[in-house]
């Protein structure tokens, strides 16, 4: 994992040739996760900072979500001022495993058609 050394407020995050399969699979296997991911792959290319997303966990678990799709691989996290601002490394997933996010966020929606809500139970 790399860090930028200008910044003790720097986030570590896996090159991509680190990413492994597991590690993304097990992050996007977590509702909340995988409800991060979605929005995020709605946005394309566009940073979000983590107050925009509105998750029914504590602000504790809400962190820890991002820590795992951080350290996943499957999202990117950077400091804005006071803000962390989270972007989707589609690039890099894209690359490493052609057509699994597409497939997943497809599968995402189809389920959330058939269940009429977002996997969330709600």
């Amino acid at each position: 994992m790399t860090t930028a050394a200008a910044s003790s407020r720097a986030l570590a995050h896996p090159e991509r040739d680190e990413i492994r399969l597991e590690s993304v699979l097990h992050a996007l296997a977590d509702p909340m996760r995988l409800r991060v991911v979605r929005e995020l792959a709605a946005e394309e290319d566009i940073e979000l900072s983590c107050s925009y997303f509105v998750l029914p966990v504590t602000k504790s678990t809400t962190t820890h979500h991002f820590r795992v799709l951080r350290e996943s691989g499957v999202i990117r996290q950077i400091y804005r001022g006071t803000a962390k601002m989270s972007v989707l490394r589609r690039a890099d997933l894209d690359a490493l495993f052609p057509g699994l996010l597409d497939s997943v966020l497809a599968a995402a929606a189809r389920q959330e058609g058939r269940l009429g809500d977002d996997g969330l139970g709600g």
